[in-house]
């Protein structure tokens, strides 16, 4: 499909309410139309790459001379502009008479707007179009063809080249607008190519959604509002948590059925598209691991697994650039750090290094370990002893826990990977 000309712009609602009139540059109705910018800069040609229509409301014209005025209109005109639209009533009463002569001149299209439109409606509604015709007339071989929903999730995710302008255009058109103050939180679903657990889960958080669903995954960019943090504690002493992480997490407990993997990537301010490529890179990481990686601890007996980016983020760090590439060197961590009890576990059944981990990361809570292991406080108490005794060293030792925590992680990374069959293998770009 051809490109936006200028002539389809004129035919667009907006501007034809601004009852523009052509003063110049009639033979070039019909070049192509790149992008629509509006700028009150009367040095606005620097900031063009060529194909821009511009759009002003004179300001930088009013006081200017003449020769000032005619080598604004021949710079743009060098780089290549589109057109010219200028406001005229406010700032600007009437088109100045050199303006209008050396567009002619030049043969760039020149047009007065006679009422006053803001610039964002034609702006919008103009990129908008040249987005949708871009996409229409792209020949793509991927699997979701015409799905220009899956097509922009897809090339976030991939971290395509893309600018901030086109992210916009393309997410407005399908119809996704994050609300003032939203978060975005990027999210992975695996078992199910239904998104409608998107949806009911971005219902309950009262915000917009932006998903689509792929031959191995949903993937969705889910738009949380301000104060749509889950409660913390109970009873009066309750504090809201403005955790929007947090709060996807439990809408997709709720909205998620049993037997599904979900994965929350990180929040991230709905401006920015690199932003947005992010944290759906972060929530594809994950989704990968938790399918790979066994979790230290056990899932719930019912229900989906949901897991996040922060609650990974010591595994997303160890396969950073892949498991293959990184085996040999967690292998070696393990076996510094953790080998006696490694060469412990061979020899005698027993759960020394899920049990060090557990502990680790729930800050050395006897209570809350030895619930998650299903043992009595004595029994824990001797397998902690046990593990002091194999590695030598008290293991609530501040200057200890990060390298005990990291290879017990390591360990269950190469493991896991190991033990799936998997040639491993993970995509891990976050």
């Amino acid at each position: 499909m051809p490109a936006l000309t200028l002539r389809d712009v004129l035919a667009l609602d907006p501007v034809r309410a601004a009852e523009p009139e052509l003063l110049a540059g009639e033979a070039a109705l019909d070049r192509p139309v790149r992008w629509v910018h509006s700028s009150e800069v009367y040095e606005g040609a620097n900031f063009l790459d060529g194909g821009e229509l511009l759009l002003t409301n004179g300001f930088g014209l009013t006081d200017a001379d003449e020769d000032t005025r005619r080598r604004y209109v021949r710079e743009l005109a060098a780089r290549g502009a589109a057109g010219l639209a200028v406001e005229i009533g406010r700032s600007l009463p009437a088109m100045p008479a050199e303006v209008t002569d050396e567009a002619r001149r030049l043969g760039l299209p020149l047009l007065a707007l006679r009422r006053v439109v803001p610039f964002v409606r034609i702006t919008e509604a103009a990129n908008r179009a040249i987005v949708a015709r871009g996409l229409s007339g792209r020949t793509t071989v991927r699997p979701w063809g015409d799905d220009h929903t899956a097509a922009l999730l897809a090339d976030l995710a991939d971290g395509q080249a893309l600018n901030q302008p086109e992210v916009e255009a393309r997410s407005a058109l399908a119809g996704f607008h994050p609300g003032p103050g939203a978060r975005l939180v990027g999210v992975s679903i695996h078992g199910t190519r239904d998104v409608g657990t998107v949806d009911r889960a971005a219902r309950s958080l009262g915000g917009t959604v932006l998903r689509a669903a792929f031959p191995g995954d949903v993937l969705a960019l889910v738009a949380v509002l301000p104060g749509a943090g889950a409660r913390s504690g109970a009873g009066s002493g309750a504090k809201t948590v403005r955790d929007p992480v947090r709060a996807v997490q439990d809408a997709f407990r709720t909205a998620a059925a049993p037997g599904l993997t979900v994965a929350v990537g990180h929040a991230v301010d709905a401006g920015g598209w690199l932003r947005w490529s992010e944290t759906l890179r972060a929530a594809r990481t994950t989704l990968e691991l938790a399918l790979t990686v066994p979790p230290p601890e056990p899932n719930a007996p019912q229900g989906p697994q949901v897991t996040s980016s922060r609650a990974l983020a010591l595994e997303r760090e160890l396969t950073r650039g892949g498991v293959d590439a990184n085996h040999d060197r967690l292998t070696r961590l393990v076996q510094h750090t953790l080998g006696p009890l490694l060469a412990w576990e061979a020899a005698h059944p027993s759960d020394l290094v899920r049990t060090l981990e557990i502990h680790l990361r729930n800050g050395c809570s006897p209570t809350r370990t030895a619930s998650l292991l299903h043992i009595g406080r004595q029994s824990l108490y001797q397998r902690l002893e046990r593990i002091e005794s194999l590695l030598g060293l008290e293991i609530d030792d501040p200057d200890l826990l990060g390298e005990l925590l990291t290879a017990a992680c390591a360990h269950r990374v190469v493991r896991g990977t190991t033990g799936a069959g998997t040639g491993v293998g993970l995509r891990t770009v976050a």
